[in-house]
């Protein structure tokens, strides 16, 4: 006969197994998450900015979201260039190229305003190196961890030209971010002038890298396919090599994953991630800003942000 108590205790011990391994495989929302307290907190710092503020967090734990003046359109600066890497991979993953493809760098483009041509120069971009390759032979690889890693403007126009930003746009909707429009690469000074410009919303940003977020772990969006979560965890690879950390990762502790991307041009600054807690899901964050006095307090307000949504969901 067996024993009552000894079958209790592997009944027990099962279950806590189990219980276990349901956890490893579906992290679960952070006791501490309190989305509402959350939300008036980035309600109450919004408020009190010097400048326009705009937030958008989804918790892929629980796919919940807080917004804060998430709707508000901004020139998206640089955080155009990840919509522009993820349509580059999908090309790839359907096989127009290869990553690994060799291709010229060019420094002459065509403005989508007049037509007429214009080119980049090294004092206008953070990354200098590429402009020593124009006219020699670089991966498509290299050109997009150079977009990302130094937000190479050089190595954006050159993406733009091959994957075409009417490609980026299609993406975009596909994906349902339709406050996500890119028009055009960068420093096409007439189309500036005109008002042609690239813009985003917090919502319309963190939805493109929730998507990715997702892709990673096997959701893959229709608009997104053939892609698969290989190339998309190859993506978020190249993001968390991102060499600008003063916004968003600079309020997390050392080492956390954060594959982000910054954007900033005069009176605008902007940051958004994926951020990788341990032993919980990611969530994605956007945060945007425009017309703040100066960098400084753009950063500042950003890591404030950044401070206050690890809190809320980590709560260490």
């Amino acid at each position: 006969m067996r024993h009552p108590t000894r079958a209790r205790s592997i009944i027990a011990l099962a279950a806590a197994a189990v219980a276990l391994v349901a956890v490893a495989c579906h992290p679960a929302t952070s006791p501490r998450a309190d989305y509402a307290a959350l939300r008036d907190s980035l309600n109450a710092l919004a408020g009190a900015a010097p400048g326009q503020l705009g937030v958008a967090l989804i918790d892929l734990a629980s796919d919940s979201s807080v917004e804060v003046s998430a709707d508000l359109s901004m020139h998206a600066a640089s955080t155009m260039k990840v919509p522009v890497l993820l349509e580059l991979f999908r090309q790839a993953s359907a096989g127009r190229f290869d990553l690994d493809d060799s291709v010229v760098v060019r420094n002459r483009f065509t403005s989508i305003a007049d037509s007429s041509q214009f080119s980049l120069t090294p004092d206008e971009d953070s990354e200098k190196a590429l402009y020593d390759l124009v006219g020699r032979r670089t991966t498509l690889r290299d050109l997009a961890r150079r977009m990302i890693d130094r937000s190479s403007n050089l190595a954006t126009d050159n993406l733009i030209d091959l994957v075409g930003a009417d490609s980026v746009q299609r993406l975009m909707r596909g994906l349902g971010t339709t406050g996500m429009v890119v028009l055009r690469g960068v420093e096409d000074i007439p189309a500036y002038d005109r008002g042609m410009n690239n813009t985003t919303t917090a919502h319309a940003l963190a939805g493109v890298l929730a998507a990715l977020a997702r892709c990673e772990r096997g959701e893959v969006a229709d608009a997104l396919r053939p892609l698969d979560p290989d190339a998309c965890h190859a993506m978020t690879d190249i993001l968390a090599g991102q060499e600008f950390n003063l916004r968003i990762p600079a309020a997390l502790p050392p080492g956390t994953r954060v594959a982000h991307k910054t954007g900033w041009i005069t009176k605008i600054d902007h940051d958004a991630g994926i951020i990788y807690p341990p032993d919980r899901a990611p969530y994605v964050l956007a945060v945007l800003t425009h017309d703040f006095p100066d960098t400084l307090s753009s950063e500042h307000a950003i890591r404030h942000v950044s401070a206050l949504a690890w809190r809320s969901l980590v709560g260490r």
